[in-house]
């Protein structure tokens, strides 16, 4: 069943002929230009929770690399129009290191601070240990039950080499005082 068009079959062929050569209006030519507003806003917002100085402290060991790492952090940045001078704090014995990669150093910190460092200046001293020391953890001591039922999941290994090293791995594991994972269940095997 064929359908046809209420319209004069001239005027159809006119208006195929109007469209194939008419280049056709977007619907909603706002959408990408509200994009574009949203994401300078969310670089704006972003960029005063977190200064420059801050992101490149935490993303330092990435910039720098590890050989220079150790040696230098960075501390402040300042400057106006031009560009702005990163001003690093170095050990003094890796100071002449420091000073021959410096403008590598700046490359790798303007990409990612932004584009406009221009300069670096040097200033000697003590680092500050931004990491904090990894507390230790303290071992729980394992129950009576706990040991029963470790030493009942091990008793049909026939290897008492092997069985030792599991009851000392699984006495281990239970010991540890790792706040991120729950303790195991004590109670009987389902």
């Amino acid at each position: 069943m064929v359908t046809r068009s209420t319209l004069d079959p001239l005027e159809e062929a006119r208006a195929r002929v109007r469209l194939r050569y008419q280049r056709a209006r977007k619907v909603h030519p706002g959408i990408p230009q509200i994009g574009l507003a949203a994401e300078r806003l969310g670089r704006k917002a972003g960029a005063k929770k977190l200064p420059a100085v801050q992101l490149l402290q935490r993303r330092w060991r990435e910039i720098v690399g590890e050989k220079l790492y150790p040696f230098c952090r960075p501390e402040k940045i300042t400057g106006g129009k031009d560009g702005r001078v990163l001003t690093l704090r170095v050990i003094p014995q890796a100071a002449p290191l420091v000073q021959h990669q410096v403008e590598t150093i700046r490359q790798r910190v303007s990409v990612s601070a932004g584009g406009d460092i221009i300069a670096i200046k040097i200033v000697q001293g003590v680092l500050a240990t931004s990491e904090p020391a990894k507390p230790r953890r303290r071992p729980v001591p394992l129950t009576s039950a706990q040991r029963k039922q470790l030493e009942d999941s091990t008793a049909r290994i026939e290897s008492a080499d092997l069985r030792a090293a599991i009851v000392a791995l699984g006495t281990a594991v239970l010991t540890a005082d790792d706040p991120a994972s729950p303790m195991p269940d004590t109670g009987p095997a389902k």
